[in-house]
């Protein structure tokens, strides 16, 4: 089952998080090489901050509370949109982008606690999936957190939000060499 796959990679996420850096120390988990590459936390606490905004609109779908809006009466707009998406958040990371304002993380020093706020986030999230394997696979249409009029499915959005994990957990690793120094 699909819901299962996600729990799978999301613990493979975890442990990926856990084991690159989970040993260093403060410092190095703030370091900024400089002011356009965010640190090794500020990519965490980004992939927490996003995911929980999720949060709101999946436990509205799930009550069946959720009003999407007119345009998710397309299909065509639904599959572009969540197609666009999801491959705008592949890990391979061939283009830089920008994240919506209230996505960003926090421009100070973040705790060296992070990794310990992100195995409780990620624990949260399986159990969101968990509590919504009813509704896969019904083409529940949501919108993304940041914009009502970017349209996909449920399932679309944990697509989206494991592939943006696995980017962030790259874009994080490629500060290794320079916070190891």
């Amino acid at each position: 089952m699909i819901t299962k796959n996600w729990i799978v990679k999301i613990d493979r996420i975890t442990s990926n998080f856990k084991n690159e850096f989970g040993e260093l120390t403060p410092e190095q988990l703030n370091l900024k090489p400089d002011e356009n590459t965010w640190s090794i936390v500020q990519n965490i606490e980004h992939l927490i901050i996003v995911n929980e905004s999720y949060f709101p609109v999946i436990n509205a779908a799930k009550e069946s509370k959720y009003k999407a809006p007119f345009i998710s009466k397309f299909d065509f707009v639904i599959n572009s949109l969540g197609k666009f998406i999801l491959n705008s958040v592949q890990p391979d990371r061939k283009r830089k982008t920008k994240t919506f304002p209230m996505w960003k993380p926090s421009l100070s020093v973040i705790g060296n606690d992070i990794l310990e706020k992100f195995e409780k986030h990620q624990s949260a999230l399986k159990e969101m999936i968990d509590g919504s394997k009813d509704i896969f696979g019904k083409r529940i249409v949501i919108s993304s957190p940041a914009n009502r009029y970017v349209v996909y499915t449920l399932d679309t959005a944990f697509n989206i939000i494991i592939a943006h994990e696995e980017r962030h957990f790259e874009q994080a690793k490629e500060l290794l060499p320079i916070v190891k120094r």
